[in-house]
């Protein structure tokens, strides 16, 4: 299984003949389901236009390094982190020997050091240039570094010369680049997820709840399903569409969380609790609108709601259970507590104080906490980080 849905492609352009391909790869990129940013180097500039690919791709073209306005926010480094995939296409023999060399003097070269999401190149020089010992030093200095290859083809080329050296045509690199998301390793199993907060009601028209997105568990379920799960997101209330080849059962509370939990897990291989469910809900729900009275405070008497995670890990078999543990301090400790108490495999636990990362945001850091080890996970993007996530649970999954 492969594909593009939903996938975050950075464009890569640089100073070559082939850019003008560039522009009817963006427009195929989407067509696979990807979202494509474009970056161009001064020389790509020279061969096209960035108002050409701003119009393709929807999106803003970046182009300098030093840009103040984005700049502010470290603009590189968030390309760095919102990319799936940096594709450099067309990659020139300078760009190639600068990627070899480590560095980092223009926009795209510093999003190649600084991105952990794979790096593709499409060559496309002469076939002097791809034949000079050089660049088949800098080929095998990149290949060895895990750099994807893309090509090149044979055949004419525009000074007249027959040889390699031609770019790829922009449907042979879509499907590469499809090919690299093509991971399988959870076919044949059923995965569970459980996404976004839940709502506690107090009375018909007001309810307790938290600031979850639902961002995470969405990106979970979508790269399961691009694992080739049978995939059940069983969500709380969010405006999220649908990842594709996912079945959605929508809740609102954390009671109903609890028995969709239940009924869909007994037959599940792998449970992921991601949702921020209520820990309390109001021992009584008022059947009015509860007005506002005359005194200065309202008291409300709360219970707790069952613990979702616990009762799955308590099953007989029980699935490979993952727990979330959103905390603002003592991360590793308290999230342990969480794994030994409740039985857990594998606790993912993100730091809540930090604004850039976890509710509502696009990124996520996390640790990762079992019985054997504590591993640190580095801040990407929520679909990123959802990959490398499920490609390590598939693996404990086949050990167990």
């Amino acid at each position: 299984m492969s594909s593009l849905a939903n996938k975050q492609i950075l464009l890569g352009v640089t100073g070559g003949i082939a850019a003008y391909k560039s522009a009817d790869l963006v427009r195929r990129l989407q067509d696979a389901g990807a979202v494509v940013q474009v970056v161009m180097t001064p020389a790509a500039q020279e061969f096209i236009t960035p108002l050409t690919m701003q119009a393709l791709s929807g999106n803003p073209v970046h182009t300098h390094l030093l840009d103040p306005e984005a700049e502010a926010g470290m603009g590189h480094i968030q390309l760095a982190r919102w990319a799936d995939l940096v594709l450099i296409a067309p990659a020139t023999a300078d760009f190639m020997a600068r990627l070899t060399q480590g560095m980092g003097n223009d926009l795209l070269t510093s999003i190649c050091l600084a991105t952990a999401a794979p790096i593709a190149i499409a060559p496309a020089m002469n076939q002097g240039m791809w034949r000079n010992e050089a660049t088949q030093t800098n080929l095998d200095t990149l290949i060895k570094r895990k750099i994807h290859i893309f090509g090149p083809a044979e055949g004419g080329q525009a000074c007249g010369d027959i040889g390699l050296g031609r770019m790829l045509e922009p449907l042979q690199l879509v499907d590469a680049a499809a090919s690299l998301f093509t991971i399988g390793s959870l076919a044949g199993k059923k995965v569970v997820i459980t996404a976004g907060p839940t709502r506690e009601a107090l009375d018909p028209v007001r309810y307790l709840s938290n600031y979850s997105s639902g961002k995470m568990g969405y990106a979970l379920a979508q790269a399961a399903a691009e694992a080739g799960a049978e995939t059940i997101l069983i969500s709380g209330p969010t405006q999220l569409a649908i990842p594709a080849r996912v079945t959605r059962i929508d809740v609102t509370s954390a009671g109903e969380m609890h028995a969709t939990s239940l009924h869909e897990a007994k037959d599940c291989d792998l449970f992921i609790a991601a949702a921020a469910v209520a820990d309390y809900r109001p021992l009584q729900i008022a059947p009015q609108k509860i007005k506002k009275g005359v005194n200065d405070t309202l008291t409300l008497t709360l219970v707790k709601n069952p613990d979702i995670v616990a009762d799955i890990a308590a099953l007989d078999p029980k699935p490979y259970t993952v727990g979330f543990a959103a905390e603002s301090e003592n991360l590793v400790e308290y999230a342990r507590a969480k794994l030994q108490r409740k039985n857990l495999d594998l606790v993912v636990a993100n730091n809540i104080s930090d604004s850039s990362i976890g509710f509502n945001s696009d990124d996520n850091a996390v640790t990762l906490i079992d019985n054997n080890s504590v591993t640190d996970i580095s801040q990407r993007s929520k679909h990123q980080l959802a990959r490398e996530l499920i490609i390590l649970f598939a693996q404990k999954i086949t050990a167990r």
